[in-house]
């Protein structure tokens, strides 16, 4: 039996095969990760992106290193919306009750536009992130994308009409 996820081919190009997974959603939706994208880019200039483009979600993490598990934040999209997940957000102050979920780890925001980024309790979150990961930033440089894994089988991107 074949797996269901497969390694990115290194040979393509990065860019060209992210711009194919957010063109599957709808146009809101595009605009809105590409916003969000950007200004997660701006805050992690020395990160890594890694992008899935899994069963259930698309998602781009950011971390320190090309490992997944030094990742600090990740953007997550389904046909339901955008969501901006803290992997380690169940250790994070939250003094004004923003973060969603109730995992061990995990806890996220939605992303109903990119201001949300800009909101002092979000960014406080995002600083108290990269302060409690486990592997620093790197200091200088500029991290690069890297396609991790792309699912042969996805629920829609887009909403299904009823």
């Amino acid at each position: 039996m074949k797996p269901t996820t497969t390694p990115a081919q290194s040979s393509a190009d990065p860019e060209r095969q992210l711009k194919s997974f957010i063109a599957k959603f709808e146009p809101k939706h595009q605009t809105l990760i590409r916003a969000a994208r950007k200004a997660l880019r701006k805050r992690f200039p020395t990160g890594y992106e890694l992008a899935y483009d899994n069963y259930n979600f698309f998602v781009i993490g950011y971390g320190s290193t090309e490992r997944p598990s030094d990742a600090i934040v990740s953007m997550a999209a389904g046909s339901n919306g955008i969501g901006l997940c803290f992997i380690h957000g169940a250790s994070l102050p939250d003094p004004h009750k923003i973060l969603l979920g109730s995992g061990n780890q995990t806890r996220f925001i939605r992303l109903e536009s990119v201001d949300i980024l800009a909101r002092p309790e979000v960014k406080s979150l995002i600083a108290a992130a990269i302060a409690q990961a486990k592997t620093p930033l790197p200091t200088r440089g500029r991290g690069k994308l890297i396609i991790r894994s792309v699912s042969a089988k996805q629920r829609p991107r887009r909403r299904t009409a009823k």
